[in-house]
């Protein structure tokens, strides 16, 4: 069996000579994805209630950043813009999300405050073929760029696989930098970029697609749990050992 120019596989022959995919022994399909919490050592990945959540995650997402590109208008930048302009639209907006079965919406809570921190969801999935991604992606402050933002997408991830899914997807503008970055540290690969795929805003979209397969998952597995382990911080909860170190370790081994 041969890579082939887009780095996937030319399969095995059939009876006709023309090579066709592997086939994948025993397949049912993945399970539906269940209403289930989510706990890990820093947060936990509930389903989203408008009620309960409201307030945290109104106060927490209109949080300022430490730069003017973290600032909460530039956070929906890559999104079409900022949809809600007071407390009465975003309560609006969050009800809607809430009650969204596609996408399946779910709060980041912070397990020492109890308050919700950000939202992520599971969308555009197959369960016939396997297929699941993660997107809508909405961090605050107090959640971007810390060992909780890991925990929560490694939560996630290990959800879908543990539910039958094949192949996990992320996708985001082909721009937007900062979260192209995100995906390859935790572990997606780029697999190309769909040029012209939308009009967001009035404005063009390239966007980039990246994924993780079942059978990358558990080396991935053990590395984000490796590095979200409490002995690779220090007291002041500074990390030990990066996780794209860990993550060079891994190739380099390999």
């Amino acid at each position: 069996m041969s890579p082939d120019i887009a780095g996937g596989s030319l399969g095995v022959l059939g009876p006709h000579g023309q090579p066709i995919g592997e086939t994948v022994d025993d397949w049912q399909g993945a399970m539906p994805l269940p209403d289930t919490t989510l706990t890990g050592r820093r947060v936990r990945v509930e389903p989203l209630d408008a009620g309960r959540h409201g307030d945290a995650l109104h106060a927490a997402l209109g949080e300022p950043g430490e730069t003017p590109g973290d600032a909460p208008e530039a956070r929906w930048t890559y999104l079409g813009g900022i949809p809600y302009a007071n407390r009465d639209g975003f309560d609006t907006w969050l009800a809607a999300r809430a009650d969204s079965h596609e996408p399946r919406f779910r709060a980041i809570v912070d397990r020492a405050s109890g308050l919700a921190v950000g939202l992520a969801a599971y969308l555009n999935g197959v369960p016939e073929h396997g297929s699941l991604e993660v997107g809508h992606l909405h961090f605050s402050p107090r959640l971007r760029r810390t060992p909780g933002a890991t925990e929560a997408m490694a939560l996630m991830m290990r959800h879908a696989f543990a539910l039958g899914y094949r192949r996990y997807e992320w996708k985001c503008d082909a721009l937007n930098a900062a979260s192209r970055r995100a995906a390859t540290r935790l572990g997606f690969r780029l697999e190309g970029v769909f040029r012209q795929h939308r009009v967001v805003a009035g404005r063009n979209r390239d966007t980039a697609w990246f994924s993780i397969l079942d059978g990358e998952w558990p080396a991935l597995e053990a590395r984000l749990w490796r590095w979200l382990s409490p002995d690779n911080f220090d007291a002041k909860g500074r990390q030990r050992l990066s996780l794209s170190a860990l993550t060079a370790r891994s190739s380099a081994s390999g």
